[in-house]
């Protein structure tokens, strides 16, 4: 290590970036659009309504009803951190998940992607990997360094879900907080903007149409695409 890099690499040439300012991002799949509940909410609730078992390892959620979803999503729509955006599936033209951005902090070039909640009509879909492709997309674009997943030490899938897209374990959180009245241990994962090239490239090459045969099954799994990208991998998924 040289005399320059003793106290840390130094950062040159690299300014913060902006904070998340998108009305829209459209996709091949799916179109992502800035929370609003007038439009979404109703669209949201019922597709939501098929399955309580998305809230199991969020802080809130289910709904009793359509009012009190759309209460909640009201509440959530004019805050800047998190920053909620709504899933439209292209092929319906309905929304039927919501993300976020969260602990953005332009000044460490660092930003989460949370509140992930996905309704049954479109989990396990191209339009869902795609939504996930935008978000990181926008944020690397944008100039962050460091874009991160953190989930419930617990929730198996959502973990699975970050290495697929090519993040990488970096650790658990022991009893980082309470949830509902239970502990919650946290799992973290990140890709770092040296890494968004190739993750970039795995994520093109899987949503290419071409990727996916006459009864839509995929020739080339994503995992496979990004393994070569993980820096570490979960021990827990092995």
């Amino acid at each position: 290590m040289g005399e320059d890099e003793r106290l840390g690499r130094p950062v040159r040439g690299w300014s913060p970036p902006r904070r998340p300012d998108w009305a829209r991002i459209e996709g091949r799949y799916v179109t992502l659009e800035r929370l609003d509940p007038a439009r979404h909410a109703a669209d949201l609730h019922a597709a939501n309504r098929a399955s309580d078992a998305i809230w199991d390892y969020l802080p809130y959620g289910p709904f009793a009803d359509a009012a009190a979803y759309r209460a909640w999503a009201e509440g959530m729509a004019v805050r800047d951190d998190p920053w909620f955006v709504a899933l439209v599936d292209r092929a319906t033209g309905r929304a039927a998940g919501v993300a976020s951005y969260l602990r953005i902090d332009p000044n460490a070039g660092s930003i989460e992607v949370g509140h992930i909640n996905l309704s049954p009509a479109i989990q396990r879909t191209r339009a869902a990997t795609e939504a996930m492709y935008l978000m990181m997309r926008w944020a690397f674009e944008a100039g962050y360094r460091r874009y991160e997943w953190k989930c419930n030490a617990l929730n198996l899938g959502s973990r699975r879900a970050a290495e697929r897209y090519g993040l990488s374990f970096e650790g658990v959180f022991r009893q980082a907080t309470v949830v509902k009245g239970r502990n919650r241990d946290t799992a973290w994962f990140a890709a770092i903007d040296g890494e968004w090239p190739a993750i970039r490239a795995a994520f093109e090459t899987w949503l290419d149409p071409a990727n996916f045969d006459a009864a839509g099954r995929q020739r080339q799994e994503l995992s496979a695409l990004t393994r070569p990208v993980l820096v570490t991998s979960d021990p827990a998924l092995l």
